[in-house]
C-alpha cells in the first residue's frame, strides 16, 4: 500500500467520521484543499452535468480520467465516484480503476444502482468489488448500495444483504446514500467496515453520526447544486436591481492562483 493510500485508509475512523466534500472541476477540488480538506472525493453528478451530459448512465468515463489527471497535482487525498464502473465486465472495471490508480487516485465510489432505478445483481457488485481489489490492492474501495437511494421495496433488508456481500467480496468502507436516520446505527453494526453516509441538510450533524459510529460523511451532489444555486440567485437579483445577499465570493485573485502552479 504507497503511503498516500495508508493515510485515506486511516483517515477513516468510526466514531471520528471524516467529511468528505465533493468537487467537479479542478477549481472546485483545489478551492477545497486550500481549506484545509485533506481529501476530496468527486460527484458524479457535477463532472457529468459540467460536461453537459447525464448522470448515472455510464456517459462520463473519460471525463473522470481527465478529471483525475488534472488534479492529480493537488496537495489533497483524491477519491473517485464512478458509478457501477462504466462496464458489466469485472475486468474491464479493475482495468480502468487501475488507470485511475496510476494517475494518483487512492480511492473509488463503486455503485449498484442501475439508470432504470433497479439494483444491479449482487453478485455482479460484489464480483467488480472483487475484481477491483485484486487488480489495485490498497487502493479503498467504498462499495455503494443504492437500496435505500432507489426506495426498492424492503430496501433495509436488501442494504443489509448487500453490505455483507460486498463485505465478504473485500470493500474496504460500505456507502448507504438514502439511508434514514434511525437505522444508521444498525448499518454501522452490521457493516463491520467504516461506513459511509450522505449529509442531509437538516439531517444529523458531524457529532451526532460519530456518536453513531460513521466513519465518512460526503457531500455528495450538494456543493455543485449550491453553487449554482447561488449564481442563479445573483444573476436573478442582478437582472431585478436588487443587492443580492449572498456569503463572501472569493477575490478573484485567490481564484486565478488556485491555478497558478
Amino acid at each position: 500500500m504507497t503511503d498516500r493510500a495508508a493515510a485515506f485508509h486511516a483517515l477513516h475512523r468510526p466514531g471520528r467520521p471524516l467529511l468528505l466534500p465533493n468537487a467537479w472541476d479542478h477549481a472546485s477540488a483545489a478551492a477545497l484543499a486550500a481549506r484545509g480538506h485533506r481529501a476530496v472525493g468527486t460527484t458524479s453528478l457535477g463532472v457529468a452535468a459540467a460536461a453537459g451530459k447525464p448522470d448515472g448512465t455510464g456517459a462520463t468515463r473519460s471525463e473522470n480520467l481527465d478529471l483525475a489527471r488534472r488534479l492529480r497535482d493537488l496537495p489533497v487525498l483524491l477519491t473517485v465516484d464512478i458509478e457501477d464502473g462504466f462496464d458489466d465486465d469485472p475486468a474491464a472495471v479493475a482495468g480502468y480503476v487501475a488507470e485511475l490508480a496510476a494517475l494518483g487516485a487512492v480511492g473509488v465510489n463503486l455503485e449498484d444502482g442501475r439508470p432504470d432505478g433497479t439494483l444491479a445483481p449482487v453478485e455482479l457488485a460484489a464480483a467488480k468489488i472483487a475484481a477491483v481489489r485484486e487488480a489495485v490492492p490498497g487502493l479503498f474501495v467504498n462499495a455503494r448500495t443504492d437500496a435505500c437511494w432507489l426506495g426498492v421495496p424492503d430496501p433495509l433488508p436488501t442494504a443489509l444483504e448487500r453490505i455483507a456481500a460486498y463485505r465478504a467480496a473485500g470493500a474496504d468502507g460500505l456507502f448507504v446514500p438514502g439511508a434514514p436516520d434511525d437505522t444508521v446505527g444498525l448499518l454501522v453494526t452490521e457493516a463491520r467496515l467504516p461506513l459511509n453516509v450522505l449529509h442531509r441538510p437538516g439531517g444529523p450533524d458531524l457529532a451526532a453520526l460519530g456518536r453513531l459510529g460513521v466513519a465518512r460523511v460526503s457531500t455528495g451532489s450538494l456543493l455543485f447544486r449550491a453553487a449554482l444555486g447561488a449564481a442563479l440567485h445573483l444573476a436573478d437579483a442582478v437582472a431585478a436591481g436588487r443587492d443580492p445577499v449572498l456569503p463572501a465570493a472569493p477575490d478573484y485573485a485567490w481564484v486565478r492562483d488556485l491555478s497558478a502552479g
